[in-house]
């Protein structure tokens, strides 16, 4: 159930994220933003912590920060694997995306899910 919550969510924020670059990030509609959501955390299953693997050393080196390069390539993948439904123009443009993604989900995950957390214990 979190894992559907959290592809609505990350849908939600292409599209905005769509209509507020929309010069360098295109979306065909909200079914591509879900479809590319879902692939998204596909690749973040499969291909993430094999990049994080490869790619330890220099996330150690510069304390985690690599990580946003491997979240910008996930996103990178996404867009070569959706075709013209999901466009980011350069890898810029995804790293920004990223960052941007890493932060609305840290807020979303410490509004919605944290309150929960302490209303169970």
């Amino acid at each position: 159930m979190r894992w559907l919550l959290g592809c609505l969510i990350n849908a939600v924020l292409f599209m905005a994220l769509a209509g507020y670059f929309h010069e360098s990030f295109q979306l065909t509609g909200f079914v591509a933003a879900l479809e590319a959501s879902v692939l998204l955390s596909i690749l973040n299953v499969l291909v993430r912590p094999f990049l994080i693997l490869l790619t330890l050393p220099v996330t150690v080196v510069t304390m985690g920060l690599f990580l946003f390069v491997i979240n910008a390539i996930t996103l990178e993948l996404t867009d070569y694997l959706m075709g013209t439904a999901f466009e980011i123009r350069g890898f810029g443009m995804a790293l920004f995306f990223a960052v941007l993604m890493a932060l609305v989900n840290v807020i979303i995950q410490k509004t919605l899910f944290e309150p929960s957390r302490k209303a169970k214990k």
